[in-house]
């Protein structure tokens, strides 16, 4: 049977894109897949939940600054690169998929020295260093962003193709109503039609910094909203529900449509975030995660968001500054109305759909 091999990990934003991409083609192929990720870490737990077939290899992180750490890292890599020969030669997949990460480095280098096509998709703005190293050696280079192509050595261009973050074909089939009624039966509040819901994305883990924001002004926002706070599983201590306000560690199948439920979004502006909250349609406030601990992604994926009119962006605002942006949100039902449309647009290409079927196409499995 054909097979195509993936690659990626280290945070679900490199896990799930590729998990929405798998699911599409197994609807429209018998192309088996597998995934080479990183032996220790949050990888496998993710890529066999979805009954992907998973094989671990060890990595190295990639570092853009001096660190001995870097001497003791390139050994890992070298054993990565070893463990995922071993493991293509064993599978003979037609492709390997990258959807980046550190951990994609060494399947990518493999599969280069045994002249297996690579295919390699970036999901921000800018492309990270994983992406920069993959793309010297990949037949296509997708890209969430069309102007990341510039992003990329001029000899690479030719093979760049813009289109748009892949997500679960569920947020382009969500429903609101089945999203209030799970608010209503997990919160055990009325979740009237009427009543607009402000979504508060905390991340899988916890995004600290929001988490503290929404505490501090939890009690006005409630004057607008039923507000919904996703906090992460590492947030402590969590936070005790009230009227009109419904904390969560985690929200996983029932995303799609509790997003489509809302009225508005708070959160980062990771891929994950914005091409969902995008494919929803449904407008954001967005707190990137910046400062000097990071390299500017998520600055810059809201930097294009907000620019295209489907989202307001604040950088380490004050409690009373986030509060007067969503009070002055809930207040302006036509700028939401404008804001969401803006997003629904960006997020109309089925970026799953449209990569599923050009990989299918090239391993000959349709």
């Amino acid at each position: 049977m054909t097979a195509i091999a993936f690659t990626g990990g280290g945070t679900g934003g490199h896990i799930y894109p590729a998990l929405a991409l798998i699911g599409v083609l197994r609807e429209i192929s018998d192309i088996d897949v597998f995934w080479i990720g990183h032996k220790s870490g949050m990888d496998r737990a993710l890529v066999e939940g979805a009954g992907v077939r998973f094989y671990g290899i060890r990595a190295g992180k990639l570092r853009r600054y001096f660190s001995l750490r870097n001497v003791s890292d390139l050994f890992r890599t070298l054993w990565g690169v070893i463990g995922a020969w071993r493991v293509l030669a064993r599978e003979r997949p037609a492709l390997l998929f990258s959807k980046g990460g550190f951990v994609s480095v060494p399947p990518v280098l493999a599969a280069a020295l045994m002249k297996i096509p690579i295919h390699t998709h970036e999901s921000d703005f800018s492309p990270g260093l994983a992406t920069k190293i993959n793309a010297r050696f990949a037949a296509c280079v997708w890209t969430a962003y069309e102007e990341t192509a510039r992003r990329f050595l001029r000899s690479l261009r030719g093979g760049i193709r813009y289109v748009g973050n892949p997500v679960r074909p569920a947020f382009f089939n969500a429903q609101p109503e089945r999203g209030r009624a799970f608010l209503a039966a997990a919160s055990g509040q009325a979740v009237e039609k009427g009543r607009a819901i402000l979504m508060v994305l905390g991340g899988s883990q916890g995004a600290h910094e929001i988490n503290n924001l929404v505490a501090a002004c939890r009690d006005q926002l409630c004057r607008h909203f039923f507000v919904v706070h996703q906090t992460g599983a590492a947030a402590s201590p969590a936070p005790a529900a009230m009227p009109g306000y419904f904390p969560i560690a985690y929200i996983n199948d029932e995303m799609p449509d509790v997003l489509a439920a809302a009225a508005l979004i708070l959160g980062r502006s990771g891929a994950g975030t914005v091409w969902e909250a995008a494919a929803v349609g449904v407008p954001m406030v967005l707190v990137p995660l910046s400062g000097p601990g990071t390299r500017g992604d998520q600055v810059e994926n809201a930097a294009y968001f907000t620019e295209k009119g489907a989202a307001c962006t604040l950088l380490s605002p004050s409690a009373d500054e986030l509060y007067a942006c969503i009070a002055e949100l809930a207040g302006d039902a036509e700028r939401r109305t404008a804001m969401a449309a803006a997003a629904r647009q960006i997020g109309a290409r089925n970026a799953a759909r449209i990569i599923a079927q050009e990989l299918a196409r090239f391993a000959g499995g349709v």
